[in-house]
């Protein structure tokens, strides 16, 4: 793979980024699987109200009303898929470190995956966290497609320099 300095600190920081929600991601499954159902429901409630969201409307109160009829066998599966999901994001960060093509494909993938997701709610009202998330996954989306365009190139140039 042929990558410059200056795109190499760019995955770099994208690593980062996905360590940290890989952590967020250990630290979310470790609160839901020591906490009391009362206390899920009431730590969500009080999510929605920090982050400035409606908690009568949409997602908010899907999430405060699934909080509030978790069962035990809920909650070990919440526990595990975000073990998971860290795990997940660490191996994806691990690869884009390392600068390996297959990483930057996954974060192309993910990122994509949750845009419909993220600008639906986005339509539904502006926050500056809901602009702030989209923004920055349409950055990294955007930033992995070029990595891959570029790499491409870099691909064929060197193949075709190589029939000289």
């Amino acid at each position: 793979m042929v990558l410059n300095l200056k795109m190499t600190r760019v995955l770099k920081i994208v690593a980062l980024f996905e360590t940290f929600k890989g952590i967020l991601g250990l630290f979310a499954g470790a609160g839901i699987f020591f906490m009391t159902r009362q206390s899920i429901q009431l730590s969500m409630g009080q999510l929605v109200k920090y982050f400035h969201l409606d908690p009568e409307q949409g997602i908010s109160k899907i999430v405060i009303d699934a909080a509030g009829n978790l069962t035990d066998n809920r909650i070990r599966f919440l526990f595990i898929f975000s073990l998971l999901y860290a795990l997940m994001r660490f191996v994806e960060a691990y690869g884009l470190w390392f600068a390996r093509r297959w990483a930057e494909w996954f974060a192309l993938i993910s990122g994509c995956v949750y845009l419909p997701f993220e600008l639906f709610e986005l339509a539904k009202g502006f926050t500056w966290i809901k602009i702030g998330l989209v923004v920055i996954n349409l950055i990294v989306v955007l930033y992995m497609a070029f990595v891959l365009k570029h790499n491409e190139k870099a691909k064929m140039l060197k193949k075709h320099l190589g029939t000289l």
